[in-house]
This record gives C-alpha cells, sequence and structure tokens, in this order.
C-alpha cells in the first residue's frame, strides 16, 4: 500500500536473488504502492535492518505510487495481497490486466496467497515477509527459467 515493507523488501530480495544469478542487466525490477502515504520516504527501518540481516540492502529504495504507465511498462505486476490486486486491478487497462497477479502465486507450497503486513507488528513480521517474499522470488525466478525467458 504505501510501499515502505513488504514491496521494497521483495524488490531488494528479487534483485539479490538476479545478482547470484548474473542476471541483473536482463531486468528492471520497480516497486510500487497503491497509495501515496510515504511517496519519496525509505523503507521503514525495521524491514531494512531485517534484509540487512539476510545480507540484502534496502535504504536506497524510495516509495513510489504506481503509475499508469507501469501496467504498459513492466511484464509482471506482482501484488502482496488481495486489497492491493483489487485495486492495481481497477487501476490496470483491460489488456493489461493478465499481468496482474499475486506474488505468492510462486510459492504454491506455501499454501498462503498474501504477505501480510507487518507495519503494525512487531520484528517477528518482518522476518516472515522476509521468507515468504524469498520463497516467492525463488519460484518466480523458475517459472520465468520453464518459459525460457531465462537460463
Amino acid at each position: 500500500m504505501g510501499n515502505i515493507c513488504r514491496s521494497p523488501t521483495a524488490e531488494g530480495v528479487f534483485n539479490a536473488f538476479l545478482a547470484e544469478k548474473n542476471l541483473t542487466d536482463a531486468f528492471e525490477v520497480d516497486s510500487a504502492g497503491t497509495h501515496a502515504y510515504h511517496v519519496g520516504d525509505s523503507p521503514d527501518l525495521r524491514a531494512q535492518k531485517a534484509a540487512r540481516d539476510r545480507g540484502v540492502e534496502l535504504k536506497h529504495l524510495r516509495a513510489r505510487k504506481v503509475h499508469a504507465n507501469d501496467f504498459a511498462v513492466f511484464d509482471h505486476i506482482l501484488a502482496m495481497d488481495e486489497d492491493n490486486h483489487a485495486i492495481l486491478s481497477e487501476l490496470c487497462p483491460d489488456e493489461y490486466q493478465h499481468k496482474i497477479r499475486l506474488f505468492l502465486d510462486f510459492a504454491p507450497d506455501l499454501q498462503q496467497r498474501e504477505v501480510p503486513d507487518p507495519y503494525y507488528g512487531g520484528a517477528y513480521g518482518f522476518e516472515r515477509v522476509l521468507d515468504l517474499v524469498e520463497a516467492a522470488s525463488e519460484g518466480f525466478i523458475k517459472k520465468l527459467q520453464n518459459e525460457g525467458v531465462i537460463n
């Protein structure tokens, strides 16, 4: 929603996975919120600390709101929960609806569809977000490999 917890964490984790596979030049990864609560802000300090503890740096990221042209520019628009998925679907032109998915669709073994918002919880919530986005990132990379998009 505000682009300071889940989405920047996912962006950082996915970029770290791409770096491990020497694929950073092949992708443009960006996160955005459906609301303008924190535009221009760095990720939540708790998200930064939890990510840094796993070797992922988030401090360079800045919150932004989804732009109308994002639907045309990006091949995949991945939402963290059903509420944000619904907002994205409402904003998205019909010809790009197929691009919108829940991020955890790529981690079906988790049997969980949504990444919970850790903002109002304790440190464990940020660790849980990292666990979930790591699993989804792995699954998304496998999907892209199976489709021949990456090796």
